[in-house]
């Protein structure tokens, strides 16, 4: 019984990580996409993240003025320490440093596709049900995925009123994610078992 509320916890403490890496990454894209910086849901991505971030912004400063190493630095390192830490707990010991290294590549990945997956979601029910929002929600998805939406529908225009490049999106997604965050949770080995949500 102590075993399982044990297993229990670990996964919990994991799951709360693996929503923090995906802040992290929703920050990271958010800088990347050059979305609305004063939108207050923006802002409370920042604030949140910011006592993590905060360290390594004293070395690592933004590439392009859009890809903040910074924060992908953070996550890798939160991911990594947390990986190593619930595993000893558990029971099995230091996990071999290139396990945990390529577990945390993994979980970025997969947090980055994650929220990338979501967004479109939204952003396709949106465009059904509410195509003129003004919600700072709604802007914030549609500054979010157009810089990959840009170029899917310059191969693929929209067809009058259908739009194929989310499917196309999707797919890609799908790919990427079954294809190298596959690959890389497997290489990762038992630190692979703690990769996304």
């Amino acid at each position: 019984m102590g075993s399982q509320l044990g297993s229990a916890g670990l996964l919990l403490v994991n799951t709360l990580i693996n929503i923090y890496i995906f802040l992290l990454m929703l920050r990271f894209l958010l800088q990347a996409s050059r979305a609305d910086y004063y939108n207050p849901i923006s802002q409370s991505v920042v604030k949140i993240t910011q006592p993590a971030v905060r360290p390594f912004q004293s070395f690592l400063g933004p590439v392009m003025a859009r890809f903040d190493l910074a924060t992908l630095a953070t996550a890798f390192v939160i991911k990594a320490i947390s990986i190593i830490v619930i595993l000893q707990i558990a029971g099995f010991g230091m996990a071999p440093i290139a396990g945990v290294a390529i577990g945390s590549l993994a979980a970025i990945a997969n947090a980055i596709l994650k929220i990338y997956f979501f967004a479109l979601i939204v952003m396709i029910i949106l465009s059904w049900v509410a195509p003129q929002a003004s919600h700072p929600g709604a802007l914030l998805v549609m500054q979010l995925v157009e810089p990959i939406m840009a170029p899917v529908r310059k191969v693929i225009p929209p067809l009058g009123m259908i739009d194929l490049s989310p499917i196309v999106v999707f797919i890609a997604i799908s790919l990427i994610d079954g294809i190298v965050v596959g690959s890389l949770t497997r290489a990762a080995g038992i630190a692979g078992a703690l990769v996304g949500l």
